[in-house]
This record gives C-alpha cells, structure tokens and sequence, in this order.
C-alpha cells in the first residue's frame, strides 16, 4: 500500500520535511517514488510547497495519506473532509473519561431538595 507521508531531514533541532510517497512499510528515510512537496515548519509563517496535481493524482491512484499530511491538505485546500485525530486514546483511558464525566455531570446537576415542615410550623 502506496502511503503520503513527511520525511524528515535538516540540522540539528532545525527540521524540515519532504513529503514523499513511497510503500508504507518501507523506512521513511531510504527510497521514495516521489517527492511531493516541502514543508518548513521553523520558518515565520511556515513555508508549505505542495504539488497539488501531484499530491491528487496519488490519492486517485489510492494512496493513502498520513494523519498529519491528510491535515495540512486539508488546512491548503487540496483535498476535502474532517482532520483526523492525531492521538490515539486507550480504551482504559476512554473509561476512565467517561467515568470522570459522568461523576462532573452528577455533581454539576442542581439536587431538588423536599422541604420539611416542623411541628411548630404546621400548627401555626
């Protein structure tokens, strides 16, 4: 399976990406069928050079893109629908979540207190 993803290369705390394509299992960092484009994310703004005819027509051919390449297509316009999520959540971490939710909204609720009458109210 074909997959559009960064590469990353420069100096030391200075990085840089390619975007490449290349086999999914393949080391990101050796062979690649294609450049795709460049990305500096250090640069103010940072500099995005996308071949977006490029970058279509692999996805045509059914390539699959990386959670972080589908965002930033997504952020140039080139291709449409919702960013994923970039964080994986566990599912011991998604019950511990809802549980803490649950508790949030149950203490969070307004409590319906029933007034008591005393004695001495009711005979007055």
């Amino acid at each position: 399976m074909l997959t559009i993803r960064l590469s990353r290369f420069g100096a030391t705390k200075r990085p840089t990406y390619r975007l490449i394509i290349s086999e999914k299992a393949r080391d990101p960092w050796g062979k690649y069928l294609e450049e795709l484009g460049f990305y500096n994310p250090k640069a103010n703004p940072p500099i995005i050079q996308l071949k977006a005819e490029r970058i279509k027509y692999w996805i045509s051919k059914g390539a699959q893109t990386s959670s972080t390449i589908n965002n930033l297509l997504i952020d140039q316009k080139i291709i449409d629908g919702q960013k994923c999520r970039q964080a994986n959540i566990s599912k011991k971490r998604a019950v511990k979540l809802a549980e803490k939710k649950k508790t949030a909204a149950t203490v969070g609720a307004p409590k319906t207190e029933a007034k008591v009458e005393t004695p001495a109210q009711a005979v007055a």
